[in-house]
């Protein structure tokens, strides 16, 4: 099943989206609010598939899809370096000025704050990097549904509720300059997310789905899920042994190799450009740059 948060006249909705358009939850007396539909379990998909499997659904092209989960419980925690070739990139790249070593023993965890969130066909803003830096990393959003502390590897993926698409825009200068990555990774709009919540049912082994970002239309990043140096298990591990994981958090698990900084010179995000992130079995999330 693939929740959707939409637009409709003005009223901010849950939905489904089916072959046929949109499916609202609210008519069937469920939230309107993704993690606290989240938090509703399997009873929550119970109904959504019965609202769906009845009600009539509004045509895509009379609705605008947003951010997924606006807020969720925590930042969003985002993972550096996760997979070997773009590793290899950034380190030759030397933006990184808190590297220790190019492949890392330890999952590297920064977060992305809420502020920076929105969804599809929503607007990058490069006049938020001063520097004329910003560049695209488009990921694989793990969405948590039982959450939890001390989650072991082997029971890490009873407790992913879906999936969804992060675009973990950069100011590659102001992370470089602040060492500590927040500030580079945190300007307004740089957290796009979308199109949508794939729950975990319809993509049982994530592993297999492809993520691939182009920019303008051509092929930048293309990597298999299972390429993740550190995978979905060990990250979710790795966090939950000291930060207690809730419904809606949101996992962004590292983009592969492509990004802008890896080309000679690098190639920058500009006015006028328009980058898209497609997963297989999600979707894509398309967002133009101003």
């Amino acid at each position: 099943m693939q929740l959707v948060r939409y637009e409709n006249r003005g009223d901010a909705r849950l939905g489904v989206l089916t072959a046929h358009g949109v499916v609202d939850l609210g008519d069937a007396g469920l939230p309107t609010d993704m993690v606290e539909f989240i938090r509703l379990g399997e009873q929550g998909l119970d109904a959504a598939r019965s609202a769906a499997a009845t009600a009539t659904p509004i045509p895509l092209d009379e609705v605008s899809l947003l951010a997924p989960i606006p807020n969720p419980p925590k930042n969003v925690m985002a993972v550096g370096r996760n997979y070997l070739d773009h590793a290899k990139e950034f380190s030759d790249s030397g933006f990184d000025a808190s590297e220790v070593q190019m492949i890392p023993d330890n999952p590297i965890i920064f977060t992305k704050a809420s502020s920076s969130i929105v969804g599809p066909d929503v607007a990058i803003d490069t006049a938020n990097d001063p520097t004329g830096t910003t560049d695209y990393e488009g990921e694989l959003g793990v969405v948590i549904g039982s959450g939890g502390r001390r989650i072991s590897v082997g029971d890490a993926f009873d407790h992913v509720y879906g999936y969804t698409i992060v675009n973990d825009v950069t100011a590659r200068d102001l992370q470089k300059r602040h060492v500590q990555w927040f500030i580079g990774k945190n300007p307004d709009t740089f957290c796009p997310m979308g199109p949508n919540v794939t729950t975990i049912d319809e993509l049982p082994d994530i592993g297999a789905s492809w993520l691939r970002t182009h920019v303008n239309g051509e092929l930048r990043q293309e990597s298999p899920i299972s390429a993740l140096i550190f995978d979905i298990p060990t990250l979710i591990a790795t966090i939950s042994e000291v930060i207690t994981l809730e419904p809606g958090d949101v996992i962004a698990t590292g983009t592969p190799l492509g990004v802008g900084i890896g080309f000679d010179p690098p190639i920058y995000l500009a006015p006028g450009d328009v980058v898209e992130v497609s997963v297989d079995g999600i979707g894509t999330l398309r967002n133009p740059v101003v």
